[in-house]
């Protein structure tokens, strides 16, 4: 299976689409076709995930670095942005650096306000492996309902309209993911923060209440009461970790109506 750097179509002001830990861009294909109605889209596959640029040095600037890059190379400036999980993160930390017009993060990792991060990167250690030794039988896997709802359990409620044949390609971007182990080293040591206070441009946060990888309210502590009380907070309900797969077409009128 081929991995590539990122996927850029449509016309419209820029908007830089950013994927969650272990995937890779085409996580936002559900939501592509609406938004490069609008939009002049560049999806990209994250530094250190498979079709990514390498890290050669794992930092906690280094994946924005690279964001950054893929922007100067489209001829972004400034741009629209809109991630989930670790791409909501990261498109938060582009905000603080100025890159960003508007935000709209989707169950943003870094929000916890105890030690309980320390357990969801444990369950990704354990994730990986799973996909590795899962990925070399991705199709039989995936060919029935009962093995597409075991691989989409922890990151969505619906799951009957995600082609199998995507499903099979995130499975075996997680496993082919080369620098998470050294990612997930990383947090452990350095933990999360966001420079809320160089934040100026409008934000959305969006949240499924059925979220298992980082569950509502908890994991988005910090975001709520201490970073960022003042954005547009939306509830999903009954929604789960990646609203793009979940609820596409849901999602991509959030990102839309924000844009």
């Amino acid at each position: 299976m081929t991995f590539t750097p990122s996927h850029r179509g449509g016309e419209g002001p820029p908007l830089v689409l950013l994927h969650g830990f272990i995937e890779s861009w085409r996580t936002w294909e559900l939501v592509l076709p609406a938004l490069e109605r609008g939009h002049d889209v560049l999806a990209v596959t994250l530094a250190g995930h498979a079709g990514g640029p390498p890290i050669d040095t794992v930092t906690d600037a280094a994946i924005a670095d690279a964001v950054e890059a893929a922007m100067d190379a489209a001829g972004f400036g400034t741009a629209h942005v809109a991630g989930n999980s670790l791409g909501g993160y990261v498109a938060l930390q582009l905000a603080a650096r100025g890159r960003a017009r508007t935000v709209v993060a989707l169950a943003p990792a870094g929000g916890w306000d105890d030690d309980s991060y320390k357990d969801v990167l444990g369950l990704q250690s354990e994730l990986i492996e799973q996909m590795r030794a899962a990925a070399p039988h991705a199709e039989a896997i995936l060919a029935t309902p009962e093995g597409r709802r075991r691989a989409t359990s922890l990151i969505t409620v619906r799951f009957e309209h995600i082609p199998g044949e995507l499903l099979a390609h995130l499975l075996r971007a997680g496993a082919a993911a080369e620098a998470a182990p050294a990612l997930i080293e990383h947090a452990l040591r350095a933990g999360w923060h966001v420079d809320a206070e160089r934040i100026t441009c409008p934000v959305r946060i969006v949240w499924g209440t059925a979220d298992r990888l980082l569950p509502w309210p908890a994991a988005a502590a910090r975001f709520r009461h201490e970073w960022l009380p003042h954005a547009d907070w939306v509830m999903l309900d009954g929604v789960g970790h990646e609203p793009q797969l979940d609820v596409p077409l849901e999602t991509a009128q959030l990102i839309l109506g924000f844009t």
